[in-house]
């Protein structure tokens, strides 16, 4: 009996609440005179630190991680709206990264720092735990294969077909009409992350949602 060949891309979309949430931000100061902005950048700095290790507990949080970066110091001449050349402005700064397991403790800290003269919030970047993450990637592969089955089962009914058999799965991409494939892919699967910007006008600090997305081309063989 002829086949019918029938070629789908199957999908599925977890969304869960973000379990993480990581503060970027930046500790420093300019002036005229580059010994004194260093030693308050340096001051400002060990006082945002103290606080992020008070925090700073791995398996229990509120902080399960933080990072710093080195000190950068720099100057420029800035020039005034006649053309003029300014006298040199030094400048010194720190980036910090803090993450959060509490997001309630993440909300009320960066209230806090971030009415520090010197803090400058960056953002704060939204995720799930590696745990959840990889879990609902896994879910979402084998669901969007069986949405591709459900498919090519629909498009061969409307042709009078019953009998469904599977020839190919693959990579969004790797399932060329161009000739047959080589093997079984996994399914592609993203996390994306929502983050709020800071602007200097403060921070959103309600989460989006996180979603996990995958999707697969797959190839039937129906009579």
């Amino acid at each position: 009996m002829q086949q019918t060949v029938v070629t789908v891309e199957g999908r599925f979309e977890h969304h869960r609440p973000a379990e993480r949430g990581t503060v970027t931000l930046a500790v420093g100061f300019e002036g005229p005179a580059r010994d004194d902005v260093v030693r308050r950048t340096t001051e400002l700095h060990a006082r945002v630190v103290e606080q992020v290790r008070a925090m700073h507990a791995p398996s229990s949080g509120p902080v399960t991680w933080w990072s710093s970066d080195r000190m950068s110091v720099g100057s420029r001449r800035p020039w005034n709206n006649e053309g003029k050349q300014l006298p040199l402005v030094h400048h010194a700064a720190v980036r910090l990264e803090v993450k959060f397991s509490d997001l309630g403790r993440l909300a009320a800290w960066v209230e806090q720092v971030s009415a520090l003269d010197g803090v400058t919030m960056q953002g704060v970047r939204w995720t799930l735990t590696e745990a959840t993450r990889r879990t609902l990637t896994l879910d979402a592969r084998r669901r969007a294969v069986a949405d591709a089955l459900d498919r090519a089962r629909v498009y061969a009914g409307a042709l009078g077909l019953t009998d469904v058999r599977a020839v190919a799965v693959a990579e969004p991409g790797m399932l060329s009409d161009a000739g047959r494939p080589t093997g079984v892919g996994e399914s592609v699967a993203a996390a994306r992350t929502g983050k709020a910007a800071g602007d200097g006008a403060g921070l959103e600090l309600k989460p989006e949602d996180i979603t996990v997305a995958a999707a697969v081309h797959a190839r039937f063989a129906a009579s």
